[in-house]
């Protein structure tokens, strides 16, 4: 499997790169942070990672993006984890479109083109304890009328806060299930968290929610493989993220090891700094052949199989 990027993707990585050191460097996490921003994500920004292509990538073409694949995906995700851009990428592009992608009906679908575009954030709401764990999923959705009432709570609902729908896994008497929810439903408590990272998530509370049945995605009891499948793929981005900024980290450190001089010397000229510089390296490329090949083989992802290696990754 290749463990290096073709020249196409090269050319998407080169684009993202230089578009985010433009338009969200680090300063503008920065600035969101400081500032105290009320959402803590720019739409602005949003809009023109759609404009540039970016927020379609795994979305068809006959909905607005350019279905790129997951290896794209994760290119694009390394490098906002470079710049530590908080953006809903990963929130609606990844793992929301993939559920839509997957399971949605046409009238469902119908958000794709808007993610795609920047202009819609959509956001997929699944743990409800203080660590990821999505087979411990207690919400409910009962049966009334021709629709279902749903009860429960759930936690780090990336950008929820500012969603314009979210996807709601819940327990059925039939199995798992996934809803599509309109924030603004009588019932529904949205509450922003500020992360220690400065980035965004939410809390999102169900309190005798009522839906219609079009508001199920897929079919009733059938929500765990659509549901599965967009977590793989999550999980491999969110390596790819991370591998963008030990990346970004190690090269602000070699530069300095080429500029600072201590004794009248450059401090990378001490054996044991580049001893703990070429570990360092290995490290990220031993992490990066693994994130790749997870990517790869996370579309389609309906194998249980691709789960290993975005576990490993």
């Amino acid at each position: 499997m290749p463990l290096i990027l073709t020249e196409e993707q090269a050319m998407l990585q080169d684009a993202a790169d230089g578009f985010l050191n433009e338009h969200a460097p680090i300063a503008h996490l920065r600035q969101l942070r400081d500032s105290r921003d009320a959402d803590g994500v720019s739409r602005d920004l949003w809009r023109a990672f759609g404009e540039m292509g970016f927020a379609g990538v795994v979305i068809p073409e006959a909905n607005g993006g350019s279905d790129l694949g997951a290896v794209e995906a994760g290119v694009i995700a390394e490098s906002l984890g470079r710049t530590l851009t908080p953006s809903p990428f990963m929130g609606s592009s990844v793992l929301a479109a993939s559920v839509l992608k997957a399971a949605g009906s046409d009238a469902q679908k119908a958000w794709l083109p808007g993610i795609a575009a920047g202009e819609a954030i959509l956001s997929l709401a699944v743990d409800e304890g203080p660590k990821h764990a999505p087979s411990k999923i207690s919400t409910r959705a009962e049966r009334s009328g021709n629709g279902f009432k749903l009860d429960g709570a759930k936690g780090f609902v990336l950008d929820g806060h500012v969603a314009d729908a979210l996807i709601i896994a819940a327990q059925t008497d039939d199995g798992l299930t996934l809803f599509l929810l309109d924030p603004q439903t009588s019932g529904v408590g949205v509450e922003r968290t500020v992360m220690v990272d400065a980035h965004n998530a939410a809390r999102v509370t169900l309190t005798d929610v009522v839906v219609d049945a079009d508001a199920v995605i897929g079919a009733v009891g059938e929500g765990q493989g659509p549901l599965d499948a967009a977590l793989v793929l999550g999980r491999a981005c969110a390596a790819a993220s991370l591998v963008g900024a030990g990346d970004q980290a190690f090269k602000v450190t070699l530069e300095y090891l080429r500029t600072r001089k201590q004794f009248g010397r450059l401090i990378g000229e001490f054996q044991a700094l580049q001893h703990r510089a070429a570990h360092l390296f290995t490290e990220l490329e031993l992490a990066r052949a693994a994130t790749r090949p997870a990517l790869a083989l996370a579309i389609p992802a309906a194998c249980s199989a691709s789960g290993r290696p975005a576990s490993m990754a």
